[in-house]
């Protein structure tokens, strides 16, 4: 079986990754490997922190790795907050604050057009790989339900009359940018056997 480190501290990232794989890889996180500290994330781009991850574990421990960087894009903050959505409301917040300040500024604005987009940077064999994932959405006007971590509860996915926070982790994953990439991470590693 396949090992990669998974340049992430965040579990609930782990957790829906792990998922998606179900078996294929061994996934390794960077508490195994003993790293602690937050690695650097100073692009202007998601493509550019997750290859930034990606080459500071490989870097580190000369083993095939992987990072991701996820951004909310909503189109009536002409795509932000982008690079910026885990920070959104400043230096050490947290998920709960986050949503808290999308839904201050998103009060009375009638384009509510979002979309999620992941991208994951691999570097096997020393060779780097992109591989994004997308999914359309809309910033609902509430929070509602409580699955998910992050913006899930102000999520609601195209097609879907459910917020990502109102999902099982399955349904989550089949349609999810998250899900998506890790997809085609997966496929890429089967064809790479």
């Amino acid at each position: 079986m396949k090992k990669l480190v998974f340049a992430t501290h965040n579990s609930h990232k782990t957790e829906e990754v792990s998922a998606v794989l179900q078996g294929d890889v061994e996934l390794v996180n960077l508490s195994s490997l003993g790293l602690h500290e937050d690695i650097p994330e100073t692009s202007d781009t998601l493509e550019g922190n997750a290859l930034q991850k990606a080459r500071y574990v490989y870097e580190r421990f000369h083993l095939d790795c992987f990072a991701d960087d996820t951004g909310l894009e909503v189109a009536a903050l002409d795509g932000g907050p982008g690079v910026y959505t885990a920070r959104f409301a400043g230096p050490g917040c947290d998920f709960d604050s986050n949503v808290a300040k999308l839904l201050r500024v998103m009060d009375g604005v009638s384009d509510r057009r979002a979309r999620f987009r992941t991208v994951i940077a691999l570097i096997m064999d020393g060779k780097e790989y992109l591989f994004e994932g997308v999914v359309d959405g809309v910033i609902t006007t509430g929070r509602r339900g409580a699955k998910g971590f992050g913006y899930d509860p102000v999520f609601q996915p195209e097609g879907s009359q459910q917020t990502f926070a109102e999902m099982g982790a399955d349904a989550k994953n089949q349609i999810s940018h998250r899900g998506r990439a890790v997809r085609k991470l997966v496929d890429f590693l089967k064809s790479a056997k």
